[in-house]
């Protein structure tokens, strides 16, 4: 995710209010894409270098106001900030948050109650708690927290959904290259949210493809987070109408 060390940045006036920049992602439209370059359209749906030790990094997306980002506490705990771009005094004063840890052992604060998050735990976080902490219990092996977030019009509790509480769904075929299992973390019959929809997929040994068949999805973004991925491995996305084949 193609994000400069925004936090690292901050101003003195932004650190003493807790507040943070974000990078802002302009989605393209169905009559502009066709005509971006390959670089243009990796700006506009790509995001890398999120993952940075020792700091939060937020990124906005203006389709549906969609916060993307990740924590990475290190040494000490990141306390995670607002942003001018969310007009909020902290971050989830109309948001709600996904925090998925795909690194070490890991705490996360809210307010005065903390949870102790292993490697693909979750932590639904609801609208309006104004103290939002993320540790690493060993910087020898930090937590690494992918974090996704929507606006919510109500609030929902604090939920910890552990990897062995996911809901898993198999689905696919071997024929077709794209055998999964997707394990629901926050969904309508799991952890309750207002419009946030978290969970992991994972390819079975011989399948190769995610998303078959194509599809989209006009309600909300679908935002992918690709880790623990091969080192000799390589992700492509297709995108474009039917009739058209545009690769990037």
């Amino acid at each position: 995710m193609a994000v400069a060390a925004t936090s690292a940045l901050m101003r003195e006036e932004d650190q003493e209010r807790n507040t943070c920049a974000m990078r802002t992602l302009l989605m393209a439209d169905p009559v502009r894409y066709p005509r971006m370059t390959t670089e243009e359209l990796r700006n506009t749906f790509l995001l890398d270098n999120l993952r940075q030790a020792g700091a939060i990094q937020l990124a906005y997306v203006d389709l549906d106001r969609a916060v993307v980002g990740m924590a990475v506490p290190f040494e000490s705990p990141l306390a995670l900030p607002t942003s001018p771009e969310l007009r909020a005094s902290f971050f989830t004063e109309r948001r709600e948050l996904g925090a998925l840890n795909v690194g070490g052992a890991g705490v996360v604060h809210v307010g005065s109650s903390s949870y102790s998050l292993d490697n693909l735990d979750l932590l639904y976080i609801g609208r309006g708690n104004a103290d939002i902490r993320f540790e690493s219990k060993s910087a020898n092996s930090p937590a690494v927290f992918y974090l996704l977030s929507y606006p919510a019009h109500t609030s929902y509790p604090v939920t910890l959904v552990k990897k062995t509480d996911a809901q898993p769904t198999d689905i696919g075929s071997p024929e077709t290259c794209n055998r999964r299992t997707i394990y629901k973390y926050v969904h309508l019959a799991g952890a309750k949210s207002c419009q946030l929809v978290m969970g992991v997929t994972h390819l079975q040994t011989g399948s190769s493809w995610n998303t078959m068949p194509a599809h989209t999805h006009m309600r909300r973004s679908e935002v992918y987070f690709y880790f623990d991925v091969a080192e000799n491995a390589r992700v492509f996305h297709l995108m474009g109408q039917g009739t058209r084949r545009d690769t990037w």
